[in-house]
């Protein structure tokens, strides 16, 4: 099916990993068979879409964009992508200029982490998470090895040169939890997660909405921007590892999913063995 040139607009509640599951993602734009006209301006994209407290926009559910110049230039992609995703033949992985998106092999078994002591009663849950979302991806794969580094605690923060990333707790209740990528710069290497909302998503089990992130933190894009999956087409930058896995963890379930609990499949295994190797 033909849709709009730019299917996924602003993030609402319902649309970065929200407990309330929508039937799709807010501010999706409806089918156009090719007519222009529901595609929004710039500056209708940018009031539409979310800004966390740190000034960056987030944009296909979860996935942060450091400012309004990198917000322009996603839009541009999405306004002159062939939305069909025919662009690339076909768990994918995120490309930056053609190349994968991913760690150095020295760097893959070192993905060290710190878990901010701010999210103060709710710590050991969140530390319980990661470790149970860490364990879905180094269980199929020996060449990815999180560490938690509890000594960097206290000033768990981006700053921080410790660790690689940061664990924090967010300072909206927009979404659940947000990611990045390995192309990340250094400043926006952290996952921000609202740990009450993460307690409480009823079927996504806090370890799998974690595990979901870090997939981002791995180079992973959402499963459903492939074009098997009919809505929520994000953009082209991406490379297919896998056949197209509908209960993918990186596959949202309001978009045409078929998980309703965000669970690891053979699917991701393949395809963290297929990126980093077995």
């Amino acid at each position: 099916m033909k849709r709009s040139r730019l299917c996924q607009l602003a993030v609402a509640a319902t649309c970065v990993l929200a407990a309330g599951v929508a039937a799709t993602p807010a501010g999706a734009a409806p089918s156009s068979n090719g007519d222009r006209s529901d595609v929004p301006t710039f500056r209708e994209f940018e009031a539409s879409t979310f800004r966390d407290l740190d000034r960056q926009y987030i944009v296909n559910g979860d996935e942060a964009t450091k400012n309004r110049t990198e917000l322009r230039k996603y839009y541009d992609r999405m306004v002159g992508s062939d939305d069909s995703g025919s662009g690339n033949n076909e768990l994918v992985v995120n490309t930056v200029y053609g190349t994968d998106d991913v760690w150095s092999p020295s760097q893959a078994v070192n993905l060290t982490y710190c878990v901010s002591t701010a999210f103060r009663s709710q710590q050991a849950n969140v530390i319980n998470a990661m470790n149970q979302g860490a364990a879905l991806w180094e269980n199929s794969s020996s060449r990815v090895e999180f560490t938690y580094v509890p000594s960097a605690n206290s000033s768990c923060r981006t700053s921080n040169n410790a660790v690689l990333f940061s664990v924090e707790p967010t300072k909206t209740t927009q979404y659940i939890a947000r990611a990045f990528f390995p192309s990340s710069a250094d400043s926006q290497r952290n996952v921000l997660v609202n740990a009450s909302s993460l307690m409480s998503s009823g079927s996504w089990t806090p370890g799998n909405i974690l595990g979901h992130e870090l997939g981002h933190a791995l180079g992973f894009r959402h499963e459903h921007t492939r074009p098997e999956a009919g809505t929520c087409f994000e953009d082209n930058n991406w490379r297919p590892l896998t056949p197209y896995d509908s209960a993918s963890i990186m596959h949202y379930p309001q978009c045409n999913g078929t998980s309703d609990d965000l669970s690891f499949t053979s699917s991701d295994g393949a395809g963290i063995r297929a990126l980093y190797g077995s």
